[in-house]
This record gives C-alpha cells, structure tokens and sequence, in this order.
C-alpha cells in the first residue's frame, strides 16, 4: 500500500508528532539545575568547626566522667572491706530500729535498749536455727536413701529401652567421673581453702557488722547532727536530707523483702507440707531469705524446692510443687510487687538484675544479697544531685517537711519544719527522730 508524503518508514502510521523546529539544549538545562542549588553560605566553615568543637569537648567530657567513674570503683573497691560492715550495719540497723525506739519511749536508756534488743535478736537466730538444724539432720538419712533409690531408677531406666546401655558403658562412664575428680583433687582442695577463708572472712564481717549496728541503734538520732556540724551550714541541710532520703530507702527494702519472703515461703510451704515434702521448714526459710536477692533468690529457692520433691516423692510430685512455685512467685509479681513498687525503691527489673550479677560476680553470696541495696543508694544519690541540678528542692521529703540541724560541734539538734504541701501516697515513718535525744551530743 502506498504510503502518504512525508510518512517515515519508522512510523507505519504516518502519523508524525509536532515539533517546534528546534533541537532541545540539554547541556543548558543541566547547567540550569546545577546553579539553581543554594551557594554555600560563608559561616559554613566557621559553623562546623564550632561543631566539631564541641562534639570534641563533649567526647572529652566523657572520657574524662568514665576515667572519674573508674577511679571511683578502684577506690570503692580498695575500700571495700571497710564498706561492707558499716552497710551491713546499716541494714541491721534498719531491722532492730523499731523496737529500740520503742523501749526508748517507755524510758530505757539508749545503751540498755540497743543491748536489750541485740540480744533478742541473737535469741531469735539461735532458736531459728536450733529448730531447723535437728529436721534436717533427722531427714537427711532418708533424703540419702530416697536418692539412692532414684540413682538405681535412673540405671534401670538407661538400661532398657529406647537407649539400651550394656552395664560395661554406665561401668566406664563412672569411672571416668572418678578419674576427672582425681584428677581435679588439688583443684578441689584449693577450692574447698578459699571457701573456708571466704566463711571466715564473711563471720568476722558479720561480726563487726553487729557491732556497728549496736552502736548505730544506741547513738542513731546523735549521728546524724554530729555529720552536720562537720560539714558546714552551707552543706548541712543536704546531709540530713540524703541521710534521711538513705534510711528510708533502706528500711523499704528490708521491709518489701521481708514481706514478699513471708508470702511466697507461707504458700510454698503450705505446699510442700500438704504434698507431705520434707524438709519443708528448712525450704521456707530458704525461701525467705531468698527473696531478699530480688529475683534470682526466688529462682534457686524453688530450684531446691522442686529437686527435694523430685528425691524424695518423683517426678509426679516435683511437677506439682513446680506449679505451685511458679504460680506463686506469679502472683507475686504480678500482684504484690505493683503495690509495692510505688513506695519502693523504683529500680528497673533490669538494672536489678545486673545489680544482683555484678555484686555476685564481684563479692560472691554476700555481693548478690548487697547488690541491690547498693543500686537503690547509688540511685538516690544520683536523682538528689539530678533535682539539684535542675533547680528543684530535693531536701524536701514526700510529706512536705524539711530536716533542718540546728546547733555546732557541742550539741546540734533535727528538727522538721513544712515547706510544701504533702504528696500523694504512703509516707516513711520510721527515721530515726531527733527528739529521744536532742540538744545531741557527737557520739563519742
């Protein structure tokens, strides 16, 4: 078919588009796009090196705080067996305070009252442990041939089908346990020295602890005005106010433990004794004193919980008391620690952890019980500098009031007087009070 003029032979329609003639200048519309862009602005250069200045001042900050943090530690650590009784004093302390406020209040001499309830307490402790030491004693042979039981279950289990090992295999496995042992002797030995030393370290820390906290309990309220006076008018009202800001702080801790303990060792224990578990008085003080490492505590008590069942009732029983410890340590948190928590020492779970790890793997049993105390003082100290900073009145406690110490060297005197109207929720009431004592004397 002929094509009309013009058609090209690319276009079978014949169809030609406009065009205006000309050729487009795409180097122009380049150049277009590229000098339509912003010139750079001369305070360019000036602007970034102000801004690699500070970056550099900002990274020298850092470098300078963790170097201030390291040196922190080193020193904390070298003092560290200085540290460790007086916390430990504290925290006794914060139990026997109580009632020596009390006989304080029906006239007992400080000296007489702190002395009255030191001995209580060790009254306490022996006849803890001289009710628990004969059960555990008396049920240990049964524990042993209840475990030897299960040792001869578990052979006949390996023996038979599905695994099927000959007696020879279980024969040189055994050996080959006892061989590893031998071999490892001095191993063990230095191990079974250096727990024997750590045991004894730990009762002379124990000991000074006590003694500390005999005269915390007998000269507390004199403590406080005698730290005062040292410092200065300027830094005074401070001082009273972390002093108070840590008691408190303190006695929350042992007083949320000390709850949470007796909740979960009362059901656990309820548990253990309905499913006819021994050694359920020993479980339930472990448990006790186990809440007192937030977390992990309550994971080992009820590992040991769950392997005495296991020993002594099977497997079926082990379940059930597993259950039991689960569903109680859920309810715990997932009840009690909410109500707790506002009142609490408002540390994540997480930090908890890593205070429970780091003190385990520093300072060993004694680290992880510490680990947390340590966490919530260093946290008060922090969010009272933080306050400071930011211009608020940390001095000022929960209920509105403000510790003021009052007086010199010779005698000083805390008093409360309200600044603020109180915040919401629970107040701490159980600092020790400047009014047994005042005008206070420095301890001697």
């Amino acid at each position: 078919m002929p094509g009309r003029p013009g058609a090209s032979s690319a276009d079978p329609s014949g169809d030609t588009p406009p065009t205006s003639g000309r050729t487009p200048n795409f180097a122009a519309v380049a150049t277009a796009a590229t000098t339509a862009s912003p010139a750079p602005s001369p305070d360019r250069g000036p602007r970034l090196q102000k801004g690699v200045r500070a970056l550099a001042i900002a990274s020298a900050q850092l470098l300078l705080i963790a170097a201030a943090l390291v040196a922190v530690g080193w020193v904390l650590g070298r003092l560290w067996p200085i540290l460790l009784p007086v916390i430990l004093g504290l925290l006794f302390a914060t139990v026997l305070w109580p009632p020596t406020r009390l006989l304080r209040r029906l006239h007992f001499p400080p000296a007489l009252a702190a002395l009255v309830v030191l001995l209580g307490f060790f009254a306490v402790v022996a006849g803890l442990f001289s009710w628990i030491v004969p059960q555990v004693a008396d049920q240990t042979g049964e524990l042993a041939d209840a475990a030897t039981a299960g040792l001869q279950d578990v052979q006949e289990w390996v023996t038979g089908p599905p695994l099927n090992l000959g007696e020879d295999q279980i024969g040189q496995a055994v050996d080959q346990v006892i061989d590893s042992i031998q071999g490892n002797a001095q191993n063990i030995a230095g191990y079974a020295l250096t727990g024997v030393s750590a045991l004894g370290s730990g009762l002379l820390n124990l000991v000074l602890a006590l003694v500390l906290a005999f005269f915390f309990i007998k000269d507390g309220p004199r403590w406080l005005p005698w730290l005062a006076a040292q410092t200065g008018p300027k830094v005074a009202p401070h001082v009273a106010a972390l002093s108070y800001k840590t008691w408190s702080t303190l006695s929350e801790f042992i007083r949320q433990q000390a709850l949470v303990g007796f909740v979960d060792a009362f059901f656990i224990g309820l548990g253990l004794w309905i499913l006819d578990v021994p050694l359920v008085l020993p479980l339930a003080v472990l448990t006790f004193f186990g809440a007192f490492i937030p977390i992990i505590g309550a994971f080992v008590a009820g590992a040991f919980a769950v392997l005495i069942a296991l020993v002594s009732n099977g497997w079926q029983t082990a379940l059930i008391v597993l259950v039991i410890v689960l569903v109680v340590q859920q309810l715990e948190g997932n009840v009690l620690q909410p109500i707790l928590q506002g009142r609490g020492l408002n540390l994540h779970a997480a930090v908890v952890i890593l205070a429970v790890t780091a003190g385990g793997s520093l300072y060993g049993i004694l680290g992880t019980f510490l680990g947390v105390p340590v966490a919530a003082l260093i946290a008060v100290v922090y969010r009272y500098v933080r306050d400071e900073l930011d211009g608020r009145t940390p001095e000022v406690a929960d209920d509105g009031t403000r510790v003021q110490v009052t007086g010199d060297e010779t005698g000083a005197t805390v008093v409360r007087e309200r600044v603020a109207t109180p915040a919401p929720g629970p107040v701490a009431d159980d600092a020790p009070d400047g009014d047994d004592d005042t005008p206070a004397r420095p301890p001697a």
